[in-house]
């Protein structure tokens, strides 16, 4: 019975001194607190430039595979040949999203400052299906008006990837020659300059 009371005290040694911060984590869950401290560092870190997102070319330069289709808010269908001979700015992202969420008032401000006759903007929505009006409200709450798009079937294999946000910046005529991972400020001049430049 000894060892038993000598293990014991050795456990609780090793682990009181976690059990203030994992209460305080669990508190800040579940008051919603922990999302507005992320949500805040998130978009104080997008101010110092630390996090703006690349411009230059991905390592494998991929062609992009036009002909899928694509459907907005409304419901339209589009098919993405349409938009051949434009610059194209994808990002893939959900609502559900933290990193998303934080970089997207960057994207709107990217998005505010192109010339649509040139670009076009593709967010593609990877909500689950059937959470249109879910994705609609978060957007009007936000006041982001860039043009929202999610998958009619599968995406074509580049565009399934692993981590959101990602996004990329293709060529008119078709070249990849942004890829981003991860969250990243698209509100730069660098930024702004490489769509110009398509």
């Amino acid at each position: 019975m000894q060892w038993l009371k000598q293990a014991g005290a050795r456990v609780w040694r090793t682990a009181r001194p976690w059990l203030m911060p994992i209460a305080l984590v669990i508190v800040l869950r579940y008051t919603g607190a922990l999302a507005v401290i992320s949500y805040a560092t998130g978009s104080i870190l997008l101010k110092t430039g630390l996090m703006n997102a690349s411009t230059g070319a991905p390592a494998v330069i991929h062609e992009f595979p036009y002909d899928f289709d694509l459907r907005d808010l409304d419901g339209h269908v589009m098919n993405t040949s349409q938009l051949r001979g434009k610059t194209l700015f994808i990002n893939i992202w959900a609502t559900w999203c933290g990193p998303c969420r934080i970089e997207m008032p960057t994207i709107q401000a990217l998005y505010e400052h192109s010339d649509s006759s040139k670009v076009a903007f593709l967010m593609i929505s990877v909500d689950e299906a059937g959470h249109r009006e879910k994705v609609r409200s978060f957007l009007t709450d936000k006041d982001f008006t860039f043009p929202v798009f999610t998958p009619v079937g599968s995406l074509p294999s580049l565009l399934q990837v692993g981590s959101i946000p990602t996004t990329f910046v293709v060529a008119p005529d078709g070249r990849v020659v942004m890829r981003e991972s991860g969250l990243a400020n698209y509100n730069t001049s660098e930024m702004r300059e490489l769509l110009r430049s398509l």
